[in-house]
């Protein structure tokens, strides 16, 4: 099983406050951040992209507020954050520079991967960083946001990040190796090494928080699954408290893995075409839906005619100038905004907008051809 994570060439990894903090001193665990990096590093050699969700800020912060010994109210959990993330940011870059990997730190909420408009500004920005090799450390805005520390650990955060980016494996490092029958500590306690369909027998074996320092359990796990899983990309729980935890995965170590029925690329074409209602058409001409066919985006000098009432991010259907529906897809600008550049070239934006924006009207990684979902 340790091949799917070899397999993978993109994977969100995700650490819990657990494995990154020492309780008892509030600092980062540097021997075993190091190990990760090089694992992360290992991986990045063999033409793998990563992108890591660490969770981490409350607990680094906490002690320097003096608020180590007691249950934290909501706005104490937001203030340590407040200044723990300038700790794991620190952390984080430190570790992935003597690697020589350079690392971006990136705020985000839940609702920045639920909101069209905002996942795809924070799709492309992390796209942008993969694509200049380095290495997306999101930490959860917990200065700002109120439901993920409300929900539990940010394993819902991390399904979210890695259903947005399209990736192939969610790793959710954690204080257990995985799913088991009952609550592991007790005897008669079966691992499950693998699930294929989260049935309810599935959903009742998870039990409640099991961490002094996160707030996380299999029961965020078990609903992070059901998000990464609907997304087409394979999950799997494991141990993080050893060294090289990754590597420790790919040599076969004890895990759980949440199996997904088909790809990311599968299964985001489905929801584009099968689910989201298009706000609005795009007539292109004929070198436009060539070009479309060969797999390219769709550019503003293709299209001939705008129709209905779209914003940034809606679902819009593609159509040759007789009218048949070649593709569907995420617009990249609003509808004013499209008027103004459709027929233009890329070069030819940035004057017509008053600033640069997106070469491309549709992406071709927000776009399906309907011709072949149909197939």
């Amino acid at each position: 099983m340790s091949i799917r994570l070899a397999k993978a060439r993109r994977i969100v990894v995700k650490i819990g406050s657990a494995l990154i903090v020492e309780p008892a001193k509030g600092a980062v665990k540097g021997r075993w951040l190091a190990s990760l990096v090089e694992d992360i590093a290992a991986i990045r050699n063999e033409g793998g992209e990563v992108i890591v969700v660490s969770s981490g800020a409350i607990a680094l912060g906490r002690r320097n507020l003096d608020l180590a010994a007691k249950p934290l109210r909501l706005e104490e959990s937001q203030a340590a954050a407040a200044v723990g993330q300038i700790a794991l940011a620190h952390a984080w870059s430190e570790a992935l520079r003597k690697r020589g990997i350079v690392a971006a730190q990136v705020l985000v909420t839940l609702k920045d991967t639920e909101e069209r408009r905002r996942y795809l500004n924070a799709r492309s920005t992390l796209t942008t960083l993969l694509g200049r090799g380095a290495v997306p450390v999101i930490n959860e805005n917990d200065t700002v946001a109120t439901a993920e520390i409300r929900y539990g650990d940010n394993d819902r955060l991390a399904a979210r990040v890695a259903t947005m980016m399209s990736a192939d494996c969610l790793v959710l490092l954690s204080d257990v190796d995985g799913l088991y029958t009952a609550d592991p500590g007790l005897d008669g306690a079966t691992h499950i090494p693998e699930v294929r369909d989260l049935t309810a027998e599935i959903e009742a074996m998870a039990g409640r928080p099991v961490s002094g320092v996160g707030s996380g359990g299999m029961i965020t796990k078990i609903e992070a699954a059901k998000i990464a899983l609907a997304a087409g990309c394979n999950m799997v729980v494991a141990s993080g408290h050893e060294q090289h935890p990754l590597r420790r995965i790919l040599d076969g170590a004890r895990c759980t893995w949440f199996l997904a029925k088909a790809s990311p690329l599968q299964s985001r074409k489905r929801w584009i075409a099968g689910t989201l209602v298009p706000m609005g058409r795009l007539v292109i001409d004929q070198g436009a839906a060539g070009a479309l066919a060969r797999g390219k985006s769709l550019l503003p000098a293709g299209v001939r005619r705008i129709e209905g009432s779209f914003a940034r991010g809606d679902a819009v259907s593609i159509v040759s100038e007789i009218g048949e529906e070649i593709a569907r897809g995420l617009v990249a600008y609003d509808m004013g905004d499209a008027r103004r550049i459709a027929g233009l070239k890329s070069s030819e934006i940035g004057e017509a907008l008053g600033f640069r924006g997106r070469d491309e009207m549709v992406h071709r990684d927000d776009l399906v051809l309907m011709g072949m979902e149909r197939a």
